[in-house]
């Protein structure tokens, strides 16, 4: 099966209006913990953005990594996980500053999409489907 990974100038914006669902505690505590590990910048970029998995899969690992690194990082999601069709907040603030990441999902089924070059800093929205 193979997924994509859209971001729609028609969901810019939206993220306020979306009904945000977090499927447990220990998700909202991980991406918090994440966010919050490393100095955050202080650019006055927003770099929070509203995952959507839009697959009928469960979401169990998301990587969002500077263009500029050779390497994926530690999962955003942590011990968490997105549900088929959930919708998480993820901010992607981080020491290193950057808007543009490259950014991957990993399924429970095994399957990974990955995202180049997405701008976190002017894109509210990331939505993986199938």
């Amino acid at each position: 099966m193979s997924r994509t990974v859209n971001s729609d100038a028609r969901f810019r914006g939206a993220s306020m209006n979306i009904t945000m669902k977090m499927l447990s505690g220990a998700l909202l505590m991980a991406a918090a913990s994440w966010s919050g590990s490393a100095q955050a910048c202080d650019d006055g970029q927003d770099r929070a953005v509203a995952v959507i998995n839009a697959t009928g899969v469960v979401l169990r690992e998301l990587y969002g990594s500077s263009v500029n690194r050779s390497d994926w990082g530690s999962d955003v999601l942590g011990a968490g996980v997105i549900a088929a069709g959930r919708t998480v907040r993820i901010d992607f603030d981080d020491d290193s500053c950057a808007c543009r990441l490259d950014i991957k999902a990993v399924f429970a089924d095994g399957d990974e999409v990955v995202r180049r070059n997405f701008n976190v800093c002017t894109e509210t929205t990331l939505r993986i489907e199938d």
